[in-house]
């Protein structure tokens, strides 16, 4: 009997000893990937910063059910075509509040380079699924067209056709053509901003509103300081993308100082939407992002601009993980509704700095990074052990 114990008390020892020593690892391995080449990021980001750059996780994964709400769904959605102005159509997906209508409308501009495999309505569907349900508005996600075999205007252009797609087709859809907003990430935030100098300039659809996410504002070369210090790629966007994206959207140089392509050097800015502008700290546009913000308040335009701390380029499309990406859609989807329902009022230009919460929050944050962190050194593990 004594042995037996002696056995199951070594046995015992054993095991605490081994989980004692994968929580260490786990825990100095987290830290480690925290300190990056440009500072230290929260440990969330470090874990999914690590995962994308070792091809741990796939842009067509799910997050686990443990990070998920279990949301209603309270839209349908389709695929539909709409008709642009070289005679061609462009497949484009709709999302559809259940309810009776009419409802806001939202046009939703993908990020992706202006290139071809970098991004396109399905790698974004997560951002458009979330505003249709947080808003209860009709979202059309434009399937634009782009470079190399669609340079400059064909993205704009596309992207403008939409707008008055929907704003001439409101009521067959169960829209109101009085609110319809755009909204758009990094390349589609240039897109969506674009498109609202061309509603101006053409006396097209009134917009409502402009939500910008982390937007690309010039092809200038303009020494940023966020475009030198995080231009190596691993915050998600490099400057050698970025340099692709230029020469192939706008061959011509000659271009780049268009206000149609950089709408920051734009003669003036107004009469243009109310606009949220959101960026983030670990991010080669964020500088960018910011100045365009501050030329929309020097020119009258109701602009609430919003920076979030310890977080990379395109973060909100980790929203169903990361909790700034979750609370910087929703002040999207706040913004919105908000400026359907009333006319935003004109403040002087305020950036507001948002590092994160405090308590609870927190607390389950960390613990979710550890929790990555964990199965990612699995997923190491395994992968090494299989290349034996």
């Amino acid at each position: 009997m004594r042995r037996l114990m002696r056995k199951l008390f070594m046995w015992t020892s054993i095991v605490s000893l081994g989980l004692i020593l994968i929580v260490l690892t786990v825990i100095i391995s987290v830290h480690y990937w925290a300190h990056t080449e440009a500072g230290k990021v929260p440990p969330k980001t470090a874990v999914l910063l690590h995962a994308v750059h070792h091809n741990l996780v796939t842009t067509d994964m799910k997050p686990p059910q443990f990070f998920s709400k279990i949301e209603t769904v309270n839209y349908t959605s389709e695929m539909i075509e709409i008709p642009v102005s070289d005679g061609t159509k462009i497949e484009t997906k709709m999302y559809q509040p259940k309810a009776e209508g009419p409802h806001p409308i939202i046009l939703y501009y993908h990020g992706g380079a202006f290139m071809e495999g970098y991004g396109d309505i399905h790698t974004h569907d997560n951002i458009v699924r979330a505003l249709a349900a947080r808003t209860d508005s009709i979202v059309i996600s434009v399937n634009y067209r782009v470079a190399p075999a669609y340079p400059f205007p064909a993205a704009i252009e596309d992207s403008y056709d939409a707008l008055v797609w929907a704003e001439l087709n409101a009521w067959k859809i169960g829209g109101d053509p009085t609110n319809i907003a755009v909204v758009g990430d990094s390349a589609g935030g240039n897109i969506a901003t674009v498109v609202s100098l061309m509603a101006r300039d053409r006396q097209g659809p009134n917009i409502k509103a402009q939500a910008l996410l982390y937007p690309l504002t010039t092809f200038q070369d303009i020494e940023f300081e966020s475009r030198m210090k995080y231009n190596s790629g691993y915050y998600l966007l490099s400057r050698q993308v970025m340099m692709r994206a230029r020469d192939t959207y706008t061959p011509d140089q000659s271009m780049w100082n268009l206000a149609y392509t950089s709408p920051l050097e734009a003669e003036h800015l107004y009469k243009l939407p109310p606009a949220l502008v959101i960026t983030a700290e670990f991010d080669p546009l964020r500088d960018e992002g910011e100045a365009y913000a501050r030329r929309l308040a020097e020119h009258s335009v109701p602009v609430e601009t919003i920076r979030y701390n310890g977080v990379m380029h395109g973060f909100i499309s980790f929203y169903e993980v990361m909790y700034r990406g979750n609370h910087g859609l929703a002040q999207t989807a706040k913004f919105l509704k908000s400026s359907f329902e009333d006319k935003p009022v004109y403040q002087p230009y305020h950036l507001q700095v948002y590092n994160g919460t405090n308590g609870p929050t927190q607390v389950r944050d960390h613990i979710e990074a550890y929790a990555i962190g964990s199965f990612l050194i699995g997923k190491q593990g395994l992968s090494l052990f299989e290349s034996q």
